[in-house]
């Protein structure tokens, strides 16, 4: 790789760290492309020479941690829109805790939740890929809508996620944490609040509004 190439990826690398450490300790609002340069001991020009603004950085560190994650997730997908195996949900928090001070600038919301909102939409639009070809390649009709379906699941591990890398260390292991949301999953919250056999039926439809 060329010598202009590691020193780009380095330079970059320093921002994001700079960035991510300087949220954490202040909150977004409180920090400039100074506090930044500062942090990363680089110069105003060389921040700008990559970026317009710290927005523009924080977009970039979130693109950046979606493209490693599709990475690491792309060889499990065949195998995940056969059956629930786990495994992508397994391989996800195992990048949260790897990546951890970046996971949690995304899922506090920093950035008047722009970094929150672009990560919960990539996650969406992948679940609601695998859940569709699931669902093709067992011949099945979900019951539910499958972007609603995708976002409840995404949006029960997203706050799951927050809960769990916000305790140093996470209370429970990415296995731990993983088999338990599989099993709400297959299971459903009837079974998980500790009730046996089949839940009772709904006594009557969510009436439609006008």
């Amino acid at each position: 790789m060329p010598t202009e190439d590691r020193r780009t990826r380095r330079t970059r690398r320093l921002l994001r760290d700079a960035l991510v450490s300087l949220v954490l300790e202040r909150g977004y609002s409180n920090v400039t492309v100074e506090d930044i340069t500062e942090r990363a001991d680089l110069g105003r020009a060389t921040f700008y020479s990559h970026y317009p603004d710290k927005d523009a950085l924080l977009s970039r560190v979130v693109s950046d941690l979606l493209e490693e994650l599709h990475a690491r997730l792309l060889p499990l997908v065949p195998t995940s829109s056969v059956g629930f195996t786990g495994k992508p949900v397994l391989e996800l928090f195992r990048h949260a805790l790897e990546e951890r001070d970046v996971y949690r600038v995304i899922l506090r919301g920093e950035g008047d939740g722009r970094a929150l909102q672009e990560f919960t939409d990539a996650r969406t639009a992948a679940a609601a890929h695998v859940f569709q070809a699931r669902a093709e390649h067992h011949g099945t009709s979900p019951r539910i809508d499958v972007e609603v379906l995708a976002r409840a699941w995404v949006g029960e591990q997203i706050a799951v996620m927050r809960w769990w890398l916000e305790a140093d260390p996470p209370r429970l292991s990415p296995e731990e944490v993983t088999g338990m949301l599989l099993d709400l999953s297959l299971r459903g919250r009837y079974w998980a609040n500790g009730f046996d056999g089949v839940p009772p039926d709904r006594d009557e439809e969510i009436p439609a509004e006008d």
